[in-house]
């Protein structure tokens, strides 16, 4: 089982970002301000087909370093040569890594900046792929990609879902945060091994739910909640790292699956909450997925089509209550159940009305309202209520962060004189 990275490790390392040609290097952005949020030194260099995505002035502004294009550039190569520019790193990252890069490092090519200080460094190497899924399978690909990883380069995804272009597979790059994790966790392990850590929730079985539900009308349209499954996968993370067994049941999602977490993918609310109570029985339950409320009672077998009387009539039928269904008393009652409160405003009312209501023991409240930039986004402002005890206001956090408070939490209370022994 592989712990959470400890991001204090990347505090002063330097990072060469590469970043070709392909509609993901928007996300570079972001990559490059999480990573500067961390103390890391970024520089950047832009293929061709990179320029056609982002600019140099927009990389420039986050990473505040100059920013490199040209290889035949006089002003650059007298300023910072490629081959200084290639060593004055701890690690190279090529994000998004298009097919054509890949090919191009398979082949030990130098027809640009970006090869070239590929070719010249003596520093690690991490790719980050991202393309179409055809071209992701392809033979030729995935060969090259055998090679890099036979000398040794390193690689983070590509994640599954949907693409750019429409189609549906492996070939999504993975979130920044997910590629911060990575950066450090290779760094940790850099950093060779720590004394053991202190696994306080060893032992201890746990299932967590994440994602949405989708709640089929037809073969092509659904009902569902949005929700990135970024929180429900963090805390399925950090669980894991404080040494839980933990099995993630997750609803439709594009994000790659935590390390030492068993999950189970399932698209409606009645597969999610079989799937959770073929988990039981366990010590910890968190409900963190965006759960549909309601589902299309006989959803059509062919796709419905317009037609002169006007949209279609659904009837809807409440879907199954998974937090209230695990919290019900009982031997297969796991010991401590958490709920999640999503909501748009009176926020505590609500939240509070809700642990009452489904029985659960905790409740982590949050604001989804428009402008909160929860949904989808890598932060989260939550307050934690508990059954007897007045409501907690966090301050606002990484989602990770966030996750990595509340396992804590859930550690601690088992770790309480009068805990009970593991299911």
């Amino acid at each position: 089982m592989t712990a959470t990275p400890d991001h204090s490790v990347l505090d002063g390392k330097r990072v060469l970002l590469v970043i070709s040609g392909g509609i993901a290097a928007y996300k570079c952005l972001e990559l490059i301000r999480r990573l500067k949020e961390r103390g890391v030194r970024v520089r950047a260099v832009l293929t061709q087909a990179a320029t056609q995505f982002v600019t140099p002035l927009s990389v420039a502004a986050l990473s505040e370093e100059k920013v490199y294009t040209d290889l035949f550039s006089l002003t650059d190569e007298s300023e910072m040569g490629h081959i200084r520019l290639s060593r004055e790193a701890d690690l190279v990252v090529v994000a998004p890594a298009s097919a054509d890069i890949l090919a191009r490092m398979a082949a030990g090519m130098a027809n640009d900046l970006g090869t070239t200080a590929l070719l010249a460094t003596d520093k690690p190497v991490m790719v980050v792929p991202a393309m179409n899924v055809m071209m992701w399978t392809n033979p030729a690909t995935q060969a090259n990609v055998r090679t890099l990883e036979g000398r040794g380069i390193r690689r983070l995804g590509p994640a599954a879902g949907d693409m750019a272009c429409g189609e549906v597979g492996s070939g999504r790059m993975v979130e920044p945060m997910e590629i911060v994790a990575g950066i450090a966790a290779f760094f940790a392990e850099q950093a060779g091994p720590r004394p053991p850590i202190h696994k306080p929730l060893a032992g201890r079985r746990a299932v967590v739910t994440s994602g949405p539900t989708h709640e089929p009308i037809d073969p092509v349209r659904y009902i569902a909640n949005r929700s990135s499954g970024k929180q429900g996968h963090a805390v399925a993370a950090a669980l894991a790292a404080l040494g839980a067994e933990v099995t993630l049941v997750s609803g439709p999602v594009t994000l790659a699956d935590p390390r030492g977490v068993r999950v189970v993918r399932v698209e409606t609310a009645a597969q999610m909450l079989a799937a959770s109570q073929a988990a039981l029985p366990a010590d910890i339950a968190v409900c963190a997925a965006a759960v549909a409320d309601w589902r299309v009672v006989a959803a059509a077998g062919d796709k419905v089509k317009k037609g002169p009387d006007g949209p279609p009539t659904l009837t809807l039928a409440e879907n199954p209550d998974i937090l209230a269904t695990l919290s019900q008393p009982g031997p297969q009652r796991p010991r401590l159940v958490v709920g999640f409160a999503a909501e748009t405003r009176d926020v505590l009312a609500y939240a509070a009305a809700k642990l009452a209501r489904k029985g659960c023991d905790w409740i982590v409240a949050n604001d989804v309202a428009t402008g909160t930039g929860t949904f989808g986004g890598d932060d989260n402002q939550v307050h934690l209520l508990r059954q007897g005890t007045e409501p907690e206001a966090w301050p606002r956090l990484f989602k990770t962060d966030g996750a990595i408070r509340l396992a804590q939490a859930i550690a601690d209370t088992f770790t309480t004189s009068n805990s009970p022994e593991p299911v």
